[in-house]
């Protein structure tokens, strides 16, 4: 096979605790990870000169910065390969919106080369490599709804329910670096201390400094709230509500699209990615 195409699935953070800063500014988390089936689709082509290149162009983001070219170029230089590639990007997550598309985008390209370059790298050293792009990297690469911890690097497989989201876009990118070194973030929560991660601990440190900073998100948590419970994802502006159907999740973002830009998408603790690749993986071995 020399030409593949995958998705680059969207996560939520179904809640984010800050536990502490440590000595190198980077913060000590607690959150819940879990895949959305909505997302980017990446396409790849074996290249056998070496080249990496991204053909679709992502304004105030230069080629070579990209995370999919960095990742790719990575990935790469540690495994030695004169293989490249030619790589294409339908752009459908927002940047800045907490759901994870750079750093979902990286990892599908991490996974997509690694099968198509026939290297024999297993998930704890992708995910190890993935680290090194960003600490949500790792899982995507890992694929399955998660308990993390550390900068978000120590991951728990877990099983929350898995309804269906509204979420709603906030026409505004939110900085992580911006939030986490704000004055009035909350970096004092309490570790957890129970086994299995409960269920319906819902609260985001970041959320009340976002809401602050960006009236948008607020007016988007107060509009979404009035239908269920509306939460910040991560450290950007999209905020989401869980439904226990399709059709009443429809049925609110219809509600709302007067005022507000948003998607209705299942929850998955499997990602789609994984589930594709998986398919992949039993065809050619039939």
């Amino acid at each position: 096979m020399h030409t593949l195409t995958l998705p680059a699935p969207a996560k939520l953070n179904l809640w984010l605790h800050i536990i502490g800063r440590r000595a190198d500014g980077y913060h000590e988390l607690e959150t819940v990870f879990q895949f959305l089936d909505h997302g980017d689709e990446l396409s790849f082509a074996v290249r056998d000169d070496g080249a990496i290149r991204l053909h679709t162009e992502i304004e105030a983001v230069p080629h070579d910065s990209n995370l999919i070219v960095r990742a790719a170029r990575m990935l790469q230089a540690q495994s030695g390969t004169m293989l490249g590639a030619d790589i294409w990007l339908t752009k459908i997550l927002p940047m800045g919106g907490g759901i994870g598309g750079g750093s979902s985008d990286a990892a599908t390209t991490l996974l997509a080369l690694a099968h198509l370059w026939q290297l024999d790298w297993d998930e704890d050293r992708l995910a190890a490599l993935g680290l090194s792009l960003g600490a949500d990297v790792p899982v995507f690469v890992r694929g399955h709804a998660a308990f993390a911890q550390g900068v978000g690097e120590q991951l728990t497989p877990v099983d929350p329910i898995e309804p269906w989201y509204v979420v709603l876009v906030p026409q505004v990118s939110v900085s992580t670096a911006e939030i986490f070194s704000h004055p009035q973030l909350t970096r004092d929560s309490l570790p957890l201390k129970m086994r299995p991660v409960p269920e319906g601990n819902s609260r985001n440190d970041c959320q009340p400094v976002v809401e602050q900073s960006y009236p948008e998100v607020r007016n988007a948590l107060n509009s979404l709230g009035k239908f269920t419970e509306a939460r910040l994802t991560g450290t950007g502006s999209c905020v989401f509500g869980a439904f226990p159907s399709k059709a009443e999740a429809d049925k609110v973002l219809a509600l709302l699209s007067a005022t507000q830009t948003g998607f209705v998408a299942k929850g998955s603790n499997i990602s789609m990615l994984h589930r594709k690749l998986q398919s992949l993986i039993k065809k050619s071995s039939a």
